[in-house]
Parts: structure tokens; C-alpha cells; sequence
């Protein structure tokens, strides 16, 4: 499984990944998690070509018999050697309601990677302090160090946001932290540092320790906090026009008008897919923060022309 808070790159980290194991022959099966269907991850991975199941409502911690029929689904339909699971961004507690009762249960048909647990790190260093900025409620935070602190491995995610110091105070205050973690650094989007990260997912096992406690009133009022919204769109036009570009003000729209109103973004996230459904996701846009200031120029990927606003 390959967790972390919103917006901290999961989906990218996945896609990277699946390719890097595909690359060297072998199958690939992927489960996307979210609290309602249809979901921006799963099609972004459908289009890269990769056979994805999809669990919606709720996160893996109390969907494990869903998670079980999603795998099961993939290894009849193509016999995957590896899965890589992404829960939820709000969703922790994984060792006790996942990864335990999986190796307990299904130990000799699975053998249970290290839990890798992604961080933006702009994100990181304003939940813990080191810098200020838009951030979240205590409850909300809260869910983001129980993430890390059941991790296995620790990564800190779009690496490139940050100068070289930013990273090594980040690094410090993370393995004082959490110090059964190992720290990898990396930038999913220009994919450098992740070589560490693979290498680790193949090779070792999760750790057995003892599952950690977790306040489950404080965790239902931070989920709580987080506001959802999934919608589909349908937009008309009698000229052609530029998908990435709609979808780029669109969303600066939005950043710009939720900044003003002091709310800060978790994740915002939206595609853009033709009637006809031939061409697949046409666009993609992302945004993982209300300041307007981190507006990033598009990017080409596999064919399709995708915005990161992050």
C-alpha cells in the first residue's frame, strides 16, 4: 500500500511504479480508494493502461472484505504478480485493519510489502511548525501523524518544492519523530529518488510491531472536517477549445476565490473526458493548495497534456 494525506502524490507515486514493474515483466494489478465512485485516480490509471479495480465509499480500514474482492477480481481477470494498493487520503489505522488480518488470513497467498506513507512536504512543515502558512485543524492534523507514524517507510513527496535545507529540517523533525521509519526522499512528478523507494517495496516485508492506538472520536471529527464533493460536469461548446486550458482557470477560479475566504484546499482534483470516450482523459488538472502562488506550467505525460497546479 502506498498511503499518505491528501495531495501528497499517491496517485503519481503509484503510476511510476506500476510502470517500473511492468517494465521489467512483470503484471500489475491496482486498487483505488475513495469515498465515492468514479473516481479522477482510477481513469488517470485505466488511461496509463493498467488493470484497476476501484473500492468506493468508505477507506480499506473498514472496507477489508471489499479490498479482498477487488484482489481476487484482478487475479481472475489478469493474474497480477504484484498489487499496489492506494487508500484514501484521510485513512490510517492500516496495519491494524488491513495489512494484519491480510497476512493473518491470506499469509500464504500474499506477502505484505513495507507501508509506504507519502508527505508533501510544504504540507509537512506546516502541520509540524516550521513554517506558516494555510494548514488544518488539530483533529485534522491529527489523521496526517497517524499516517506517519504507522509508516514503514517515510516519503518525502515532490521533493523538488523544497531547497536542499528545507529538506534536511524536515528530515530531522520527521526521524525524531517517528524513528522506526526509514526516510526516503523523492520527486514522483520528475521521477528522481525513487529507486530507494522501489527497491525497498520489493524487497523487505512490513515490520511487525504492535499496531498503535488511535483515538477514533479524534479521527471521526477530522474526517468530518474535511469537506467532499464529487460531481461530473457536462460542458457544451459550439467551437473547439483547449481542455487543459479550461481546466486550468477553472481551477485557478476556485483557488483564487477559496483563498479569499481563508479556506485551505485538501485536494482538488478533475479530468476531462470526451463524450465518445476514444480518447480517454483528455486533461487533467491538480491542486493540492489555496495559495494562488503555486501555480506550475503544464506538463507533458504519455501523450496527453496535463496541468499541476500545486
Amino acid at each position: 500500500m502506498i498511503g499518505g494525506f491528501l495531495g501528497a502524490g499517491k496517485t503519481t507515486t503509484v503510476g511510476r511504479l506500476a510502470r517500473h514493474l511492468s517494465d521489467q515483466g512483470l503484471k500489475v494489478g491496482l486498487i483505488t480508494n475513495d469515498q465515492a465512485g468514479g473516481l479522477v485516480d482510477t481513469k488517470l490509471l485505466r488511461g496509463q493502461g493498467y488493470a484497476t479495480e476501484e473500492i468506493a465509499g468508505g477507506c480499506f480500514c473498514c472496507r477489508f472484505n471489499t479490498l479482498v474482492d477487488a484482489a481476487s477480481k484482478l487475479t481472475n481477470d489478469s493474474k497480477p504478480d504484484v498489487f499496489i494498493a492506494e487508500p484514501v487520503g484521510s485513512c490510517t489505522d492500516l496495519v491494524a485493519t488491513v495489512t494484519y488480518p491480510l497476512r493473518r488470513m491470506y499469509g500464504d497467498s500474499f506477502t505484505i510489502a513495507p507501508l509506504s506513507v507519502l508527505v508533501d512536504p510544504i504540507r509537512a512543515r506546516r502541520v509540524f511548525g516550521l513554517d506558516d502558512g494555510g494548514t488544518f485543524s488539530s483533529k485534522v492534523a491529527y489523521i496526517f501523524k497517524k499516517q506517519l507514524e504507522e509508516a514503514d517507510i517515510i516519503v518525502i513527496s515532490k521533493s523538488d518544492l523544497i531547497d536542499d535545507t528545507q529538506r534536511e529540517e524536515l528530515r530531522a523533525v520527521l526521524t525524531k519523530e517517528f524513528p522506526l521509519a526509514k526516510i526516503v526522499t523523492a520527486s514522483p512528478r520528475q521521477e528522481t529518488g525513487l529507486d530507494e523507494l522501489f527497491s525497498s517495496l520489493m524487497t523487505d516485508e512490513q515490520a511487525r510491531r504492535n499496531p498503535m492506538a488511535v483515538d477514533y472520536e479524534v479521527y471521526a471529527d477530522g474526517e468530518a472536517l474535511l469537506g467532499w464533493l464529487n460531481a461530473s460536469v457536462t460542458l457544451k461548446s459550439n467551437d473547439e477549445f483547449e481542455a487543459n486550458d479550461f481546466l486550468k482557470k477553472l481551477a485557478t477560479h476556485v483557488q483564487g476565490l477559496l483563498q479569499i475566504a481563508g479556506v485551505e484546499i485538501a485536494h482538488f482534483k478533475m479530468t476531462f473526458s470526451p463524450d465518445d470516450g476514444i480518447a480517454g482523459e483528455l486533461a487533467s488538472i491538480n491542486l493540492v493548495r489555496s495559495e494562488v502562488a503555486y501555480l506550475a506550467v503544464p506538463a507533458a505525460e504519455r501523450g496527453r497534456t496535463i496541468s499541476f497546479i500545486r
